[in-house]
């Protein structure tokens, strides 16, 4: 991936340097005496960014190293605050004088240009200067023989204490929860009766997993369970930057009973070569751990024939705990998260605590901030630092941004996303948006288990995160160290020394709150994030933040008009939230913040907003309550991408036909005030909206959500761009699927209330070809036999969820039909003696998940229960299944 603008490892370089290209440019000639300058800030910040780059690939770079990178990584956030104020300046005394005072007001502007224009020259020698000495200082006190030294005592040190060299050691007796893991593993090695067949091919199996999970500590026993069932048997550790010739001439050792100097180093050919004539007509079984990437797995598997010899590849104690101490107990386990090596840390420091309620309670209190803080869990610090630095560089920074959030915090994934937008720390790329990239990111941190899924909606997509407490600590640190974050009101926090010049401000205020902000000693001139994340008994004032590109207000409920009556100062801001606050009206001025791209006004007491909001070009996410009265001129705004909240009964005439002018508008959400055919839209209104959806429908309108008024889709809509459409109403249904639906070609995902659903509705949902989730509801019976059949189609569907409203249901899926299904959920179904819930899932080739709820009799329900636990079991892939039963009181309930 493309370096981002703004990341941890080079700051602000990427964006600095692109800035330095614009000053180079026509736009700024009154630049030209400088413009060996600039290029010369240019070559410099580029070799820079390079060794940024490199360095931070390495795990414990030496003191030196580290104290230039961190002088580099500030420089850049300074130079880039100072371009930012020139260009400001520069636009500002480019605007055109309009009357004879402005032209008098333009004319004395002319003598400030001149100012500034000396300020801007003197302030890119300081820079220059800056960067020299950097470079100086850090030739000045590095020598060859420092740097080797250093490398070899890292290397050594990183040798013996790493953890999961010590795992393979760990007796039996001193293992919990290993056992079943280890019979899954040898079962994939085996056959049935834990032997191995002596005439099967070569057989691989990999072990997958983030650092602490235990999983050498699982091939060991697996490995000393099985290793006498073969004559050449050999388990070596690979790392993060392996010597592939030390490691194969170990294997070569091992597996031919030579000693390791015998072996003679040669050409990696040569000894995959020897190493092959060694195991050709051998039955073997090799462990290969710590393997980081593809690369070295593919050197290593060509030392491995493929003969027939059966050959394999692999990549409870307790402690009496006193009565008053089980529930902090489980706490304290519950904080470790099954991780073994935090377990294990964890225990060795009870171990020597004594066992008091007080004491212990301490010890889980700590556990988000122990690991720097005692050296007992120093191991599980190693272990974790060894995932983060297998990240890709996007990735780390990513990862570092979460540690804005407070302890235990749910983090939703959009809004995290967007952060990441606004910060520059996730950019466009190819035929991606800058959203998909973020999801992208977001999927890749939970696969390696670095954050944790919170709350995941009926489609399986993950809607919020966590970050598990030592994770949690251990991305503080790194933030901290590389001034990345800075944290206040944390009364535990005792991670490091915070940086004096405040990049990025998260303030967490604790129970006892603080009545005024704790920034004495601070430099606050270049925060470009503020986060109040819990309330303040007063606002922070923003006097000093101009180069402010995020400001999250979230949660703020003593914010008021005033606090925001100077965010014209704000001239970068790019993420502006006031969620869940009672502020009531924006600022006229708002307008002119030329760089906002994130507006989020959900929940807050704005009922109209101003009419300069039309000025935001580069606005491409606006969030609102509905019945939020927009103004005119919406076509101005042509950044838009998301817009949530419209309500469209509030709206100007010019609004409705507006929004179909978006060209950019990917996601709109619709809100209706009467929950019926939307009568509260009159007939000019209803054309102008039917008119411009049509136009967003065959433009760039992927999603579009519609609350209440669902009768609209009877319109004869043409929206062949969409990909998702979601209706989302307590009363009104559409009567029966309407046929344009047919056209949508490109639908992915599909939620509708039908008043009765008949099997010609089946028939359009079923042709539609990349259809992947279809969520119906049911109003009334059809009494209609529902079947799907090949026919019918539903070739890619992966979920179905049928709501039939307490109805009985005669839905049956023939041979042949939606052969790609894995979730099929079948809810509020009324069971009664000739209902059957047959639905034919014997059927689903691809079936994973089956759910039910049901009412009815409790003979009944029991029957019905019986029925579906036959129909899993006989199925091949043996789905799970969730059996619900609904109440009279409508509350679903496990049966």
């Amino acid at each position: 991936m493309e370096a981002a603008l703004v990341s941890a490892a080079t700051g602000a370089l990427k964006s600095v340097l692109g800035k330095l290209a614009t000053l180079m440019g026509g736009q700024y000639k009154r630049l030209e005496g400088m413009r060996g300058e600039i290029k010369f800030l240019m070559d410099e910040l580029t070799a820079m960014q390079a060794f940024l780059l490199k360095m931070s690939q390495e795990e414990d770079p030496d003191e030196q190293d580290k104290v230039c990178m961190t002088a580099v990584r500030e420089l850049s956030y300074d130079i880039e605050d100072t371009i930012d104020d020139f260009m400001q300046n520069v636009e500002e005394k480019d605007t055109k004088p309009d009357g004879f005072i402005n032209k008098i007001k333009h004319s004395l502007g002319k003598l400030e240009e001149m100012k500034n224009r000396s300020r801007i020259g003197n302030e890119i020698q300081d820079l220059k200067k800056q960067i020299i000495d950097v470079g100086d200082r850090n030739q000045r006190y590095k020598t060859g023989v420092a740097i080797s030294s250093t490398k070899n005592t890292t290397s050594t040190k990183n040798a013996i204490l790493d953890p999961r060299a010590l795992a393979i050691f760990e007796h039996v007796s001193e293992l919990v929860g290993i056992d079943e893991p280890k019979a899954e593993i040898i079962k994939l090695l085996t056959r049935e009766n834990g032997c191995v067949s002596t005439n099967e091919q070569l057989k691989v199996v990999s072990i997958v997993g983030s650092g602490g999970m235990g999983k050498t500590t699982l091939a060991n026993q697996v490995y000393q369970e099985l290793r006498g069932q073969f004559k050449c048997q050999a388990f070596l550790s690979v790392s993060r930057n392996p010597d592939m010739k030390n490691i194969l001439r170990t294997i070569l050792s091992e597996v031919s009973d030579q000693d390791y100097a015998a072996t003679k180093a040669g050409s990696l050919q040569q000894l995959i070569i020897k190493i092959n004539n060694s195991l050709v007509d051998q039955r073997y079984f090799i462990v290969i751990d710590d393997i980081w990437d593809v690369d070295t797995w593919d050197v290593i598997k060509h030392a491995f024939p493929m003969n027939n010899c059966s050959s394999r590849c692999a990549f409870n104690s307790e402690e009496n705990c006193p009565s008053y101490l089980e529930d902090i107990s489980d706490q304290i386990l519950e904080k470790c998260a099954g991780l073994p090596l935090a377990i294990i840390a964890i225990s060795g420091l009870l171990a020597n605590t004594e066992r008091t309620e007080d004491l212990w309670d301490q010890v889980k209190d700590s556990i988000g901030r122990a690991l720097v803080r005692n050296h007992i869990t120093e191991g599980m610090m190693k272990i974790l630092s060894l995932s983060y630095f297998d990240l890709p560089p996007h990735l780390k920074t990513c990862l570092l941004y979460v540690s804005i959030w407070p302890e235990d915090s749910i983090i939703r994934k959009k809004d995290l996303i967007r952060r990441w937008i606004a910060e520059g720390i996730i950019h466009k790329e190819g035929r991606y948006t800058i959203h998909e990239i973020g999801e992208v990111c977001f999927t890749e941190l939970l696969n390696r288990n670095l954050i944790q899924p919170v709350n995941t909606n009926d489609y399986g997509e993950v809607k919020s995160c966590r970050v598990h407490d030592m994770i949690l600590d251990f991305i503080i640190s790194k933030s901290i160290e590389e001034n990345f974050v800075t944290l206040l009101g944390v009364p535990i926090l005792t991670i490091g020394t915070q940086s004096k010049v405040v990049r990025r401000l998260s303030l967490e205020v604790s129970k006892q709150g603080y009545s005024t902000l704790p920034t004495k000693g601070l430099v606050l001139s270049h925060v470009r994030s503020l986060n109040v994340l819990r309330t303040y008994d007063e606002i922070p004032s923003l006097e000093d933040f101009r180069h402010l590109r995020v400001l999250e207000l979230k949660n703020c409920n003593r914010l008021k008009g005033r606090h925001l009556e100077n965010i014209l100062r704000f001239f970068q801001l790019r993420y502006l939230s006031l969620k869940h606050t009672i502020i009531c009206e924006l600022p006229e001025q708002i307008g002119r913040l030329k760089c906002l791209e994130i507006l989020d006004l959900r929940d807050t007491e704005v009922k109209e907003l101003p009419a300069s909001i039309v000025n935001l070009g580069k606005l491409s996410h606006l969030f609102v309550d509905h019945g939020v009265k927009f103004p005119d001129g919406i076509v101005n705004m042509q950044a838009l991408e998301t817009l949530k909240g419209v309500t469209v009964s509030k709206q100007p005439f010019n609004f409705i036909w507006g929004i179909g002018q978006l060209n950019n508008l990917r996601n709109l959400v619709l809100h209706f005030e009467v929950d019926s055919n939307y009568e509260d839209i009159k007939e000019e209104r209803n054309k102008a909206l039917v008119s411009s959806l049509c136009k967003l429908g065959t433009q760039n309108l992927r999603s579009l959500t519609i609350w209440k008024g669902s009768n609209l889709l009877e319109e004869p809509l043409c929206l062949v761009t969409l990909e998702r459409l979601i209706t989302r109403s307590w009363c009104s249904a559409i009567l029966e699927v309407p046929k344009w639906v047919s056209s949508l070609k490109n639908l992915q995902q599909l939620r509708l209330k039908v008043q009765g659903v008949k099997q010609n509705d089946l028939n359009i949902l079923g042709a539609l070809p990349t259809l992947l989730i279809l969520h119906l509801r049911e109003v009334t019976k059809s009494n209609e036999k529902l079947r799907i059949s090949g026919e019918v189609g539903f070739r890619l569907l992966r979920i179905f969820i049928y709501d039939a409203n307490y109805s009985p249901l005669d839905l049956m899926f023939a041979t042949g039909s939606a052969p790609k299904l894995e979730k099929l959920q079948i809810s509020f179904v009324r069971v009664g003696k000739a209902v059957s819930l047959d639905f034919g899932i014997e059927n689903l080739p691809c079936l994973i998940t089956l759910r039910n709820s049901v009412k009815g009799d409790d003979d009944n329900v029991e029957a019905a229960k019986a029925a579906m636990e036959r129909a899993a079991s006989r199925h091949p892939n043996n789905p799970s299944l969730l059996f619900e039963r609904i109440h009279e009181r409508g509350i679903p309930g496990r049966y």
